[in-house]
């Protein structure tokens, strides 16, 4: 099958089509013909080798599709099934064929949801809902900041903290013209990053900027705050957070990384992607997509890059 592989580590020049070996399912496991696979920072650490990874690797955390075979023992999914699904433990998205884990596929019968709006669910939207309610347990009428929200989880974030009660909700971004795309994103309001220390206090902050936003972001928490470090896509050296700082202050500190969650709890995130996938096709996440071919992969990954992407990209790969 055709696929996107990484053979080293680099730039997103490194990225390269080739003929790889169809895979199998395992047991507990489906193979997915990818429709669409999602683009997404994470895959630009793994193809850096910020993640260490064995090469060559083809990379793609999420994928929409059809079923294309079951694994022994898996029930409730059937060949020929349109799905969305978590690919991010394995990778493997970037391809004709993917395999994951059943526990970590949605089935999208009876949604009217296009497959690439349904590509751009399972990481973004499903780490919203983990995010704020299984990890920061975001209580209603609670405040919430957001930083990147123009980008695709800060995206999904907002709405989100919308649906589950929030609130004021603020969202930063980096550049002025990202600021009223932000907004229809569920933001009461939406700031320059550099102007957040005028935000006023919060109860729950998501950061995946990392650097000067980090900082800023603890001095912003409320007694009994909690902020939730998910990224850094600023490539700042990490920030030291004092234990005792905590302790006298009355905050949390704590981290998210859906690949691990994902592993570790493959159940829990398929329930949140199918309650990702339930909220866009009611109308309660809005998902903007633009849709690349696949042998576009390297062009998605230099615009990501660039910190000028709004929304999601989605790599196409049925036609290929």
């Amino acid at each position: 099958m055709k696929a996107i592989t990484i053979p080293e580590f680099g730039s997103a020049d490194v990225l390269r089509l080739d003929e790889v070996e169809l895979p199998e399912p395992g047991p507990g496991q489906v193979s997915i013909d990818v429709a669409y696979a999602g683009a997404n920072f994470a895959e630009i650490l793994y193809r850096q080798g910020v993640v260490d990874v064995p090469l060559p690797f083809v990379p793609g955390i999420e994928v929409s599709g059809r079923v294309r075979a079951l694994g022994p023992g898996v029930e409730g999914l059937r060949v020929g099934q349109s799905v969305a699904a978590l690919t991010i433990v394995d990778s493997g998205g970037y391809a004709e064929v993917v395999t994951t884990s059943a526990d970590l596929v949605a089935p999208l019968d009876g949604y009217d949801l296009g497959l690439g709006i349904a590509a751009a669910l399972p990481s973004n939207s499903t780490t919203a809902f983990l995010v704020l309610d299984r990890v920061a347990r975001i209580e209603p009428g609670e405040s919430v900041l957001v930083h990147a929200a123009a980008g695709g989880v800060g995206s999904q974030l907002g709405q989100a903290a919308r649906s589950l009660g929030a609130g004021r909700v603020v969202g930063t971004v980096g550049s002025s013209a990202k600021i009223e795309t932000a907004k229809a994103f569920g933001y009461d309001e939406v700031v320059l990053r550099e102007q957040v220390a005028e935000a006023g206090r919060f109860d729950v902050v998501v950061d995946m900027v990392g650097g000067t936003a980090r900082r800023a972001s603890l001095d912003l928490l409320a007694p009994m705050g909690r902020m939730v470090v998910m990224g850094n896509a600023s490539g700042a050296e990490d920030v030291g957070i004092s234990a005792d700082e905590l302790w006298f202050t009355n905050k949390t500190v704590s981290g998210f990384n859906l690949a691990a969650f994902s592993a570790a709890f493959p159940a829990e995130a398929g329930r949140a992607l199918n309650r990702a996938v339930a909220a866009a096709a009611s109308g309660e996440l809005r998902v903007q997509v633009e849709s690349l071919r696949l042998e576009q992969a390297a062009q998605a990954h230099r615009r990501i890059e660039s910190g000028r992407t709004t929304g999601k990209l989605v790599l196409e790969v049925e036609r290929i």
